[in-house]
């Protein structure tokens, strides 16, 4: 008797897809908390991203209100002094408003190929992060913006560039607004090759 394969047309499958498709860089947040149990969660779960050697070369630091009041103090600093005081207290203004923050760290190697791979690692661990709090109704933006490799924003996270470095600042929180955004087709993104 032959074997069939199994069949991927399952409900299931179509639920996730429709995570996948939906997920969306959210900047306009509403006020409410998102629980921290549920951020937590969303770690636990990110921390199964694929890892050459299973390296697990991340660490995640979830920020408070005095860490994220010096964040907005140094990128006002850094804002101001690249396009003047009012595009500085602009963007402290907009930044105050994400409610939740964490940043994620890749741990540095010298071995250049170790260093792509842990790299890509990491940033598979920001999207199993991001799609875990989607499917909770939470979004997120990814940014990697000049703050995030200020040696100054080390000092404030307490790390060592020379030991580990940023691959994001996250900000979440529930959507204010969820933007639309459509993507290449198929054929503009595949060559099938013999």
């Amino acid at each position: 008797m032959k074997e069939k394969p199994p069949s991927y047309e399952t409900e299931a499958l179509r639920r996730f897809e429709e995570v996948l498709r939906g997920r969306r860089t959210i900047d306009q947040y509403l006020h409410t908390k998102v629980p921290e149990r549920l951020v937590l969660e969303a770690i636990e779960t990110a921390i199964w991203a694929p890892n050459h050697h299973v390296t697990e070369p991340w660490h995640f630091y979830l920020l408070g209100p005095k860490t994220i009041e010096r964040c907005l103090d140094l990128n006002e600093q850094l804002v101001t002094a690249k396009r003047g005081p009012e595009v500085g207290a602009f963007k402290r203004r907009a930044w105050s408003e994400k409610p939740g923050w964490l940043v994620v760290t890749c741990r540095t190697s010298d071995d250049a190929l170790r260093q792509q791979e842990d790299y890509g690692a990491c940033c598979a661990a920001v999207q199993n992060f991001a799609l875990y709090l989607w499917k909770a109704g939470v979004g997120t933006k990814w940014t990697t913006g000049d703050i995030t490799r200020d040696a100054r924003f080390a000092e404030i996270l307490g790390i060592d560039f020379a030991e580990e470095f940023v691959v994001g600042l996250v900000w979440y929180g529930y959507p204010k607004l969820t933007p639309t955004q459509q993507r290449k087709g198929l054929d503009d993104v595949l060559d099938r090759l013999p």
